[in-house]
């Protein structure tokens, strides 16, 4: 049980959690430690951290718990595959961190149904949002100091139930075939520079472009092409051009016409609307709209990661993008650090 006692009457005893000092601007963090044995001389200080009382926990009942051993027991169900943590709570909390680099996969409705539960919490950043190793990737505790354990382990049970709730999954390194479509880049007439752009992409990912082709706004030529990278070992294909409305654009007749299945095309994102995925075995085909040429992130920014992972996008995973899918095309992009694609 806790009990209140006067700071006069707390020397000689352990604190039953960890103090906050905030000087604002300079720090925020514990100025003692749970366990910390209170002396003479920390009378003053904690008096200036507006400290009178202070609690002291004389043996918990079977059924409570302490805010530590609380956030120890839901950071080992909610951390996952890629997550690690170390099992030392500070003022209650326990931090989660990305324990390789990668893209940051969130059971979002898991972690709405954890954060229901009164007297717990999880936070976490944005799901698909890329990683670097040791990142902070969320975090959780409990609210009370002491409260009862029943609360804890039911939450606890419904992130074990979906096998975790955070998970950081490294990206793949691709072999990246490109194809420029259209008559116009074909026969010269204008310059390709598409591929430039797909290139500085895909390398920003640590991926590489194995092969580039070009072809006219001809389906069994583009079909053609698309064999070919994939005979070459190619297991990611970008093509460009043809995407849009007009009698000329034949890109998707190609892709059909290679052989794709699973074909989704529309995006509900802007920049990015006339984006199409499809795939020729577990080989993912996407079809990047001219916008790519204009707009610095796009549709393309948001699904390129996630193919990366292995993950398989189909119609549902082009539709969720639609909360958060508009691009407010600031005059200086911050993308990745902006609301874009983070529904």
């Amino acid at each position: 049980m806790l009990k209140k006692v006067p700071l006069k009457n707390a020397i000689g005893r352990p604190l039953a959690h960890d103090i906050t000092e905030i000087r604002p601007g300079e720090f925020k963090g514990p100025a003692f430690r749970k366990g910390h044995m209170v002396c003479e001389e920390d009378i003053c200080h904690l008096q200036r951290l507006g400290k009178n009382h202070l609690y002291t926990i004389e043996d918990l009942a079977p059924d409570q718990i302490h805010e530590n051993e609380a956030a120890s027991m839901l950071a080992s169900a909610i951390a996952g595959e890629g997550v690690e943590w170390t099992d030392d709570p500070k003022e209650g909390k326990i931090v989660m961190r990305a324990a390789c680099d990668g893209l940051l996969a969130v059971d979002a409705a898991a972690l709405a149904a954890l954060n229901m539960i009164d007297e717990v919490m999880c936070a976490t950043l944005h799901a698909h949002t890329r990683v670097c190793k040791g990142e902070m990737v969320a975090a959780t505790r409990a609210i009370p100091l002491v409260m009862n354990r029943e609360p804890v382990e039911r939450a606890a049970a419904i992130a074990r139930h979906h096998g975790a709730i955070v998970r950081v999954r490294p990206l793949r390194q691709a072999r990246a075939g490109l194809i420029i479509t259209g008559n116009e880049v074909f026969h010269g007439l204008i310059q390709d520079r598409f591929t430039p752009v797909l290139q500085a992409k895909i390398a920003a990912l640590d991926s590489h472009v194995a092969a580039v082709a070009f072809a006219p706004d001809d389906a069994e030529r583009i079909a053609e092409a698309i064999r070919g990278h994939i005979a070459r070992g190619c297991d990611l294909l970008l093509l460009t051009g043809g995407m849009s409305v007009d009698p000329d654009d034949v890109t998707r007749h190609g892709i059909r016409l290679a052989g794709a299945t699973d074909m989704h095309y529309g995006a509900a994102a802007l920049p990015g609307a006339m984006f199409l995925v499809a795939y020729i075995g577990d080989v993912p085909l996407l079809g990047v709209p001219a916008c790519g040429l204009y707009h610095r992130t796009t549709v393309l920014d948001l699904i390129l990661p996630r193919i990366l992972t292995g993950e398989r996008i189909g119609k549902a995973a082009l539709s969720f993008l639609g909360h958060g899918g508009l691009c407010r095309d600031c005059p200086s992009c911050s993308y990745p650090h902006c609301p874009f694609g983070k529904g």
